[in-house]
Order: C-alpha cells, then structure tokens, then sequence
C-alpha cells in the first residue's frame, strides 16, 4: 500500500519508528517532514499529506502532532479526504470500518513511549464495512460537493 507519512515537531519521533515499521512491512512511504525536532506549523504537513490522499496517488495517509486534532482538521479540508485522531486501537478499528478514514492522525503528546504499531496496523488491516455506513459516507460526500 501507498502510505504518505508527514508530522510536525511533536510526532517525529514516533514518525520515524512508524516509517520503519511500514517499510518492514512491504508498504511504500512517502515522508514529508519534518525531519527533525525544531519547532514547524502542523498545517504545512498536513497539507502536503492530505493532497496525496485526495489526488489517489497515496492510499492512506497517516499524521502525527501533539493532539492528533489540529492534523485532522487541516486534512478534513481536502475533498475526499477523511481524517480521524485516535489513541487506541477499538478507535482506529471503528473509523476505518464506519466511517472509511482515510488518513489516521495520532496524538504523539498522548502516544509518548507506548509502542503504536498494532493501532496503526489494525487500521491498514480493517476494511470499509460498506452496508449502510456507505449511504452515509456518500452523504459526506454530497455536504462536501454542495461546500
């Protein structure tokens, strides 16, 4: 799978151990920054991120920052895009199977040492369950057609 990977300042060090989590497990990253930990404005990474997803040339996108908040909005403002914070597995489970999230924000200040392979994989893993959760994914769809 095509993952674009980008964090500010307050994720890059659980960016990097994600990076190389992804790799050994036969996805293609695509890291946007930052690359070290001096502080930058989370919405430049988003941005970078989120306009992967939303043109298909990433699958899945995921984002870290302090709260995994100020990530999500900023990506929820590209067309097609879903953009989901979460800080355990049950919610990253929950947002892929109801709501088809597209780019998983983690909250790197909440994250600290826990190790976040399994959240993030059980995230790549969960499908769409489609069913009556698309009738209103398409309605997300349309509200963002009409804005």
């Amino acid at each position: 799978m095509r993952i674009a990977v980008g964090s500010d300042h307050r994720g890059f060090q659980i960016k990097g151990k994600l990076i190389t989590l992804l790799t050994a497990d036969g996805h293609e990253v695509e890291d946007f920054g930052t690359h070290n930990d001096q502080p930058v404005d989370y919405p430049d990474y988003a941005v970078s991120v989120a306009k992967k997803v939303a043109d298909g040339s990433a699958e899945r996108g995921i984002l870290i920052c302090g709260n995994g908040f100020g990530m999500a909005i900023v990506a929820n403002k590209f067309r097609g895009v879903r953009a989901a914070a979460c800080a355990d597995e049950v919610m990253a489970e929950m947002c892929r199977r109801h709501n088809d999230v597209n780019i998983l924000c983690l909250p790197g200040d909440l994250i600290g040492d826990r190790p976040v392979g399994d959240l993030v994989r059980v995230w790549l893993a969960t499908e769409f369950e489609g069913g009556r959760h698309t009738r209103r994914v398409e309605k997300i769809h349309s509200i963002e057609a009409a804005n």
